[in-house]
């Protein structure tokens, strides 16, 4: 008998899905339904860009975060873009999201560019906890990418028998490939974040590492989702979820330890958070939606009107909808270098008459503030549905 089926008789590496009830199915086919929604819906080129890099900063932030990282989502949006300006008071909190948001890469790398397998292996997560880990400053016991000789604890719970821990870690690699060759065609996503949360909860039991044990689990967490076919926006949501939760994170890491490895509570928990990531982008995408069927609606509305104040009255209604809040009359000659152009000259009669002109057709309209784009419109062609149930 190994000492860990005395210490820790719940890494049993078995999971049998029969005992799940109703709702993590339904979770799991609403996340892998909402996915592929997400992968499907064309983005602007300078919205998807953008998305690109607020999920990939949160995502690296908050996979440092849960483990004391405390730079700010803006200053690690800064690091991502290459524009960061952080004191040197604050180079470490850097180099640990750098280590992460290189991670990431090379790990995309690997599945896209040179298409590596997607199999796990010892070497490979050895080769995670040195990428979150070089370049800081360690306690001397630590060695990156090397699987601790000496025990460790987190609070209460207490890791693997040190001689242990290369041989679950071996397991926890054939248990996962194994799994993976049973995945159901079109289930991917579904299947791969049971995958993903099952492979993070049992590093974090083992803790094979002397630090780095939570990033090196969300990196596995990310190859997996990513290999499984998840849309990169939703790739770092977990990470995000556990950090945002932090308090219940780790009560529910001990909940399943001290269960004696019951892991479905865990599951619900991990896959909510996962859920109400995709709802907060969905919203975003939809957004996005709505602005590019607002524009066409507007060059709908003058496709037959060709003159100089037919044109002046369109650039005018796209460009009072690229502004959040109403514009007062004073401030339409200045909405843009293009509007300036088309009102140099001109009178504020000018502008009251397109104005009247474009609420007429329904495009604006006069609020106390100042003057609107009616963008709600286009709710109108949205498929009916009750709305009291």
């Amino acid at each position: 008998m190994r000492t860990y089926e005395r210490t820790h008789p719940w890494l049993t590496f078995t999971l049998d899905l029969r005992k799940a009830d109703h709702r993590l199915w339904l979770a799991l086919g609403e996340a892998q339904a909402k996915c592929e929604y997400i992968a499907g819906v064309p983005l602007r080129p300078a919205t998807a860009t953008n998305l690109h890099m607020i999920y990939l900063a949160k995502g690296a932030l908050a996979t440092t975060a849960i483990e004391g990282n405390t730079l700010s989502e803006e200053e690690a949006l800064k690091l991502v873009q290459g524009r960061s300006d952080l004191p040197p008071s604050k180079k470490y909190l850097a180099q640990e999201v750098e280590n992460i948001v290189k991670a990431y890469t090379q790990i995309f790398n690997n599945l896209f560019v040179k298409e590596e397998s997607h199999a796990f292996h010892l070497e490979k997560i050895k080769e995670f906890n040195r990428l979150a880990l070089k370049n800081l400053e360690l306690p001397e016991e630590v060695k990156p990418g090397e699987i601790r000789n000496y025990s460790v604890g987190i609070a209460q719970y207490r890791g693997a028998p040190p001689e242990d821990c290369e041989y679950l870690l071996k397991r926890l690699c054939d248990w996962l490939n194994k799994e993976k060759n049973r995945v159901p065609k079109g289930q991917e996503i579904a299947f791969g974040l049971i995958r993903a949360i099952i492979a993070h909860l049992y590093l974090a039991w083992i803790h094979p590492f002397g630090d780095g044990n939570g990033r090196t689990a969300r990196l596995m967490e990310f190859q997996i989702l990513l290999a499984a076919g998840a849309p990169t926006l939703a790739v770092h949501l977990l990470s995000n979820h556990y950090n945002l939760t932090r308090q219940e994170y780790y009560r529910q890491l001990d909940r399943a330890s001290k269960s004696g490895g019951d892991i479905f509570p865990f599951l619900q928990y991990a896959l909510q958070g996962f859920l109400d990531g995709l709802d907060e982008q969905m919203q975003v995408i939809q957004i996005q939606v709505l602005n590019v069927s607002w524009k066409d609606y507007i060059y709908e509305a003058f496709k037959d009107q060709h003159s100089e104040s037919a044109r002046r009255r369109r650039n005018l209604a796209l460009d009072l909808s690229y502004r959040a809040e109403p514009v007062p009359i004073s401030g339409i000659r200045h909405i843009s270098p293009g509007i300036a152009e088309a009102y140099a000259g001109k009178t504020h009669k000018t502008i009251t008459r397109d104005l009247n002109s474009l609420a007429e057709m329904g495009l604006v309209e006069q609020t106390p503030e100042g003057i609107r784009a009616k963008r709600e419109k286009m709710l109108a062609f949205l498929p009916k549905r009750r709305a009291d149930i």
